[in-house]
């Protein structure tokens, strides 16, 4: 195959389209699928070459593939991140870029404002392998600062934070996890690549689930990771070779296609998102809206700091709590009950009883997961027509 094309003179809008491209003998415009889950070699002494790691090439799909390479080399440029391994899911990435660097007696921290399932690894399953684990409110620098220990190996957060949108200074984490010798996970989903930059503000590795913006229509799943080469060969690579959860080459290609259209989706959606949150502070059935492209969200200032777009989330509260909630849900017309998100499709959610069901109640009032609660995920609609959904539906509320 030739070698892949890229320019480090080209905008992102063109990396995006054409950066790491690979081509075989056929010279094939649109990224190939190579679905084979085997590569055959010239001869013994090739093949003893490529797993010496002697000669580089593919050698099983589970470990590689000419598909998957490209779309890791096109996030990598995107995030600018000098490596990048897929997975199978986004919890596929969390899981990997964590757990592979850990061991017994390890010390985690993770801000207690986590997805359901990331805080299942941080509760539930490090423990069992002996790495203790600590969760802070991540807003508070104290808090983060007070829960270092001798043995602290990761810090761990989302920002904005899943699903009550708070927003966590990404530097300032940084520079304590600098000074505790530790490394900085940050899981950048809900801000996407256009929208922050982790790794910019000291960050170490980035995950995304690529299941949501990057593909951007529902189609399937994935994950990735990003990181430094050192990090990537020392933790991520050996960890996937051997465990397993490799994307397949069908769902890179997907991908490769999302991210061709990425730049054109994601500020629209922002844009949309915006005007709807600006819509739904003037009903009276909304009792509270928090969206970090507003200034009155409670870390609009580090919103300021680190984003550069506000999000294509919005979360508020309807009057009426639960009952309430399930009103105005069950009301939309346009607007679908599902708890994905980053889709071109708008989606809500109820955290309290999805995503986030298992939490006691308490922790859930500490994370502003009231039963009023929903979270909006805005699509390629009109906002005109979002909004008169919305209200059509506060009409049952």
């Amino acid at each position: 195959m030739k070698p892949p094309q890229t320019s480090p003179h080209w905008t992102i809008d063109t990396t995006l389209v054409h950066g790491g491209t690979l081509r075989s003998q056929f010279g094939e415009t649109s990224e190939a699928i190579f679905t084979n889950s085997g590569f055959v070699y010239d001869s013994a002494e090739q093949a003893e070459a490529r797993f010496k790691d002697e000669e580089e090439g593919f050698i099983y799909s589970r470990f590689s593939n000419p598909t998957v390479a490209m779309f890791e080399q096109r996030m990598a440029a995107l995030e600018g991140a000098e490596a990048a391994r897929a997975t199978a899911s986004g919890m596929g990435a969390v899981h990997a870029a964590l757990i592979s660097q850990v061991t017994s007696g390890d010390h985690v921290v993770a801000g207690r404002a986590l997805f359901g399932s990331c805080r299942w690894i941080v509760e539930q399953l490090m423990p069992r392998y002996g790495v203790a684990t600590t969760l802070v409110d991540g807003t508070n620098m104290d808090e983060w600062k007070a829960a270092i220990r001798p043995e602290t190996k990761v810090l761990f957060l989302e920002s904005p934070t899943n699903p009550a949108l708070s927003l966590i200074d990404i530097e300032a984490v940084a520079a304590v996890a600098k000074e505790a010798g530790a490394c900085l996970v940050v899981d950048n989903v809900f801000a996407t690549p256009l929208g922050q930059k982790p790794l910019e503000l000291g960050a170490d590795v980035v995950v995304y689930s690529a299941t949501k913006h990057i593909d951007g229509q529902g189609r399937c799943l994935g994950g990735i990771i990003l990181a430094s080469n050192a990090f990537i060969e020392e933790y991520v690579h050996d960890f996937l070779r051997h465990t397993g959860p490799a994307m397949s080459p069908f769902n890179a290609w997907v991908m490769l296609k999302g991210l061709e259209t990425l730049t054109l989706r994601v500020p629209h959606q922002c844009a949309t998102a915006a005007t709807v949150a600006d819509a739904l502070v003037e009903r009276d059935k909304i009792t509270r809206v928090i969206y970090p492209g507003r200034d009155d969200h409670p870390e609009a200032a580090i919103a300021r700091k680190q984003m550069s777009l506000g999000g294509t989330l919005v979360g508020f509260e309807v009057d009426g709590g639960k009952a309430g909630a399930f009103r105005f849900s069950n009301a939309l017309q346009l607007v679908r009950i599902s708890n994905n998100l980053g889709d071109s499709r708008s989606l809500l959610t109820h955290p309290a009883t999805t995503t986030h069901h298992k939490l006691h109640e308490r922790e859930k009032d500490k994370l502003g997961i009231t039963p009023g609660f929903v979270r909006l995920s805005v699509g390629l609609e009109s906002a005109a027509d979002i909004i008169a959904d919305i209200d059509r539906a506060l009409a049952a509320v």
